[in-house]
């Protein structure tokens, strides 16, 4: 027999527990017996009153399951003191859940991105491949600095990352950095003009390189994405000459 928790089960549950008074809920919480299946039930109620999670989340038997802490931390009722400090507990796909849940405050969002970002650097590639495919823009944009090719290529294909973000992060980004020559092969990228022109700003390519992208740009463009260019002068020379 299966031995994972049925979503309908905490759901159907909720629909039971929604009866329930908010004292009656915050007792429940509080029950240092309350099991991981019924506190998943508690938190399937949407209209869980706020008292209730943060009785729920002194129940220390509670917070030792994975599921149960990131239910709370994702509760749309889930107040700032309790949700943010639980951050710090989540592992790196829980992080990433909370960051992409549409109940979820934008602040507390934000937190959770800034917490996966900065322990990008210990996670293993495996799981810096799904986030760069999965997770938000920031993170996203965070992961076109990895230094394997493999990550740089999945976060450029993630479906969150805007140009706005992309040309930001070309903007910013050094000599040796697999982004640049990442994007330049990009089937999708390469092909958008502002992307273009914020490589040709960079100022970070080879002549050949900058030749490549230079072509098809109006002279109009050229011209003006040179004059704020870092590109050597003998590259920009060679572009200028361009039909």
């Amino acid at each position: 027999m299966d031995d994972e928790h049925d979503p309908s089960d905490s759901t159907a549950a909720a629909d039971r527990l929604a009866r329930w008074s908010a004292d009656d809920l915050r007792r429940m919480a509080s029950d240092p017996e309350l099991t991981d299946d019924m506190a998943l039930a508690l938190l399937a109620a949407g209209d869980l009153p706020a008292e209730a999670i943060e009785t729920l989340a002194r129940n220390a038997g509670i917070m030792q399951q994975r599921k149960a802490l990131t239910g709370i931390v994702t509760h749309p009722h889930a107040p700032r003191h309790i949700s943010l400090p639980a951050l710090r507990k989540l592992f790196t796909f829980e992080l990433m859940k909370v960051a992409m849940a549409s109940t979820v405050a934008p602040d507390v969002k934000r937190a959770a991105e800034d917490i996966l970002i900065g322990k990008l650097e210990k996670v293993p590639l495996g799981e810096r491949l799904t986030l760069a495919r999965r997770a938000s823009g920031r993170v996203a944009v965070a992961l076109l600095r990895d230094s394997d090719v493999k990550v740089v290529t999945a976060a450029l294909d993630n479906r969150f990352l805007t140009e706005r973000m992309l040309t930001a992060a070309v903007a910013a980004a050094n000599r040796g950095e697999k982004l640049l020559d990442s994007l330049c092969r990009h089937p999708k990228w390469r092909e958008r003009t502002e992307v273009r022109l914020a490589l040709l700003r960079n100022g970070n390519l080879s002549q050949e390189r900058a030749l490549e992208l230079a072509r098809g740009l109006p002279a109009r463009e050229l011209d003006e994405v040179l004059r704020a260019s870092h590109l050597p002068p003998e590259i920009q020379q060679e572009l200028r000459k361009k039909p």
